[in-house]
């Protein structure tokens, strides 16, 4: 990574290493436009593939959405995971972010953020458009939106310290699912949860409540702990 100006003030703070990997992160996404649309071409594709399955049942249609869009959208979080870390360990990256003057989890933090903003905004703007081919309603797919929104940046969190945990692990990935699955399994429950309790005509509030604790827990935690992980994997 080049080195920061000492003639920019705002990037010589420790926080402001949260905006140098967000922004360092955020260009290599696009320019490896590939791996971004790989994630977003496996969200669309299976779960457009589950009304084509299933017929044209209606009740069945919806009964389905909720878990079948947010299913989806876990296992594309986790196909991204591996772009978080392992590229900067190959090449000896992560090293010099771990030795460089700025504090390992915020620099952390900026890349679970840069990460979040291209792969889990893109999967929650497009999960409406395949909300419809189950008949959601208007309000259904805002609930939708908003358990994504709320519930994406958790998936990045926990994924990064498992994609942390596994640097340099042969089978590294089949690992990290091993681990980070059953960590997603609350997310999972109170996102599809909102959208079923909205179906049924019941507030999905509580569920979003819930998933905007667990957003904010995280926030606070994750970036500690996958800080403490990059350094057990680079040791």
């Amino acid at each position: 990574m080049s080195a920061v100006p000492v003639n920019q003030p705002a990037l010589s703070t420790p926080e402001s290493g949260v905006w140098i990997t967000l922004v360092r992160d955020t260009k290599l996404a696009i320019r490896s436009k590939g791996e971004l649309a790989q994630a977003l071409a496996f969200f669309i594709i299976v779960v457009s593939l589950f009304p084509l399955a299933i017929g044209p049942e209606a009740a069945i249609l919806k009964r389905i959405a909720a878990g079948v869009v947010w299913v989806c959208a876990l296992l594309a979080v986790m196909l991204t995971l591996p772009r978080l870390f392992q590229s900067d360990y190959l090449d000896g990256t992560l090293e010099q972010l771990a030795l460089s003057p700025y504090p390992l989890p915020l620099l952390c933090a900026g890349k679970m953020l840069a990460h979040w903003l291209s792969t889990g905004v893109p999967l929650a703007l497009v999960a409406p458009v395949l909300g419809l081919q189950f008949g959601l309603e208007a309000s259904e797919l805002l609930v939708m939106v908003a358990g994504l929104l709320l519930g994406t940046p958790v998936l990045t969190m926990l994924g990064a310290i498992g994609a942390a945990l596994v640097l340099g692990v042969r089978g590294g990935s089949i690992l990290m699912a091993l681990l980070v699955l059953p960590l997603y399994t609350p997310v999972l429950i109170f996102g599809a949860g909102a959208v079923e309790a909205s179906i049924a005509g019941i507030d999905a509030m509580a569920n979003l409540s819930l998933l905007a604790a667990m957003l904010l827990f995280g926030l606070v935690t994750t970036p500690f702990a996958a800080a403490t992980a990059v350094k057990i994997s680079l040791d």
